[in-house]
């Protein structure tokens, strides 16, 4: 197999046909037969299965990778990319905001550069300005958490070599950040200048952007642990300088109320010492906890199409 596009659907039925005939299209001009099209059930609410399961009985290079429920759309990515038999995988969104078209561009990069990866970076990042200015936001405060600096402004879309694809399918994680995941796995990557469209509602809520936020800095980074043990820190150091201070009074200068700066003294020094014990444990208890959970990060229930 030479070339595998892969793609999510979730609230996709408006665009899965379109998207299949361009993407087709493509892939004939690029590589004629020697492809398939391997489309990801997300647990989408709509009819969005079934139209996937009319085009694979229609068309031999479509398959159709059914998951148990919605798992989120980078774990569906995930999937889908373990699926890909190509020695080219294409990924990119069902929803038409990213173009089709796009893969011939990519290819010609790919093979000037002789890279292993070329993905699309926005030349503006769509949306209205708070939307821009969060995800600028997210970027700077990634990596200053993490230390890692991710290209702004990607997308979903990229072409990659199956080496790349087999090196990303490496990582474990149960909580998967597909970004920083495409970053760490390194080899040579080369960005392609795209403009993204806007033909839908984003799925993504604040709430899930937060959640995302959340998940991807502690997926990367021990950060949060440590600031409770530096905060459980700074707050010890700062009840013995208060303590010194009172000692300094009651024997120098005059002497304080009796029994309440000395109770308020001793909850701030125990207190310290004990958020920063926690924070001490809660860094490898997070460790542990993370690994030894083992859960799959999806669950396929059918597959249609090619040899099923």
């Amino acid at each position: 197999m030479k070339l595998s596009i892969v793609a999510t659907l979730y609230q996709s039925a408006l665009y899965i046909n379109e998207f299949h005939s361009r993407a087709s299209t493509v892939a004939q001009r690029l590589v004629g037969d020697d492809h398939e099209i391997v489309l990801i059930n997300d647990g989408s609410p709509d009819d969005s299965l079934e139209l996937a399961i009319k085009l694979s009985k229609k068309d031999p290079h479509v398959v159709v990778v059914d998951l148990s429920r919605n798992f989120g759309h980078h774990k569906a990515m995930m999937t889908g990319l373990a699926h890909a038999r190509g020695e080219y995988v294409f990924l990119i969104d069902s929803d038409l905001e990213e173009e089709p078209e796009w893969l011939l561009d990519f290819s010609r990069q790919m093979g000037q550069e002789s890279c292993d990866v070329v993905y699309g970076v926005q030349e503006r990042r769509k949306g209205n300005w708070f939307e821009r200015w969060t995800g600028q936001w997210f970027y700077q405060l990634f990596k200053v958490l993490t230390g890692f600096a991710l290209p702004q402004n990607v997308v979903t879309a990229r072409l990659m070599t199956k080496r790349f694809v087999e090196a990303l399918l490496m990582h474990q994680e149960r909580e998967v950040f597909m970004a920083g995941l495409w970053h760490i796995t390194g080899f040579a990557q080369s960005p392609y200048r795209v403009k993204k469209h806007n033909t839908s509602k984003t799925t993504y809520t604040f709430r899930k952007k937060m959640s995302n936020l959340v998940n991807s800095v502690t997926s990367f980074s021990n950060a949060p642990l440590v600031s409770i043990f530096y905060i459980g820190v700074s707050i010890s150091l700062f009840a013995i300088l208060y303590i010194v201070y009172l000692i300094a009074q009651r024997l120098f200068l005059a002497a304080p109320l009796s029994g309440w700066t000395s109770v308020m003294a001793s909850i701030w020094l125990l207190g310290g010492m004990v958020i920063s014990f926690i924070g001490v444990v809660g860094i490898y208890l997070a460790k542990i906890f993370s690994e030894t959970k083992q859960r799959p990060y999806t669950i396929v229930r059918d597959i249609y199409g090619q040899n099923q």
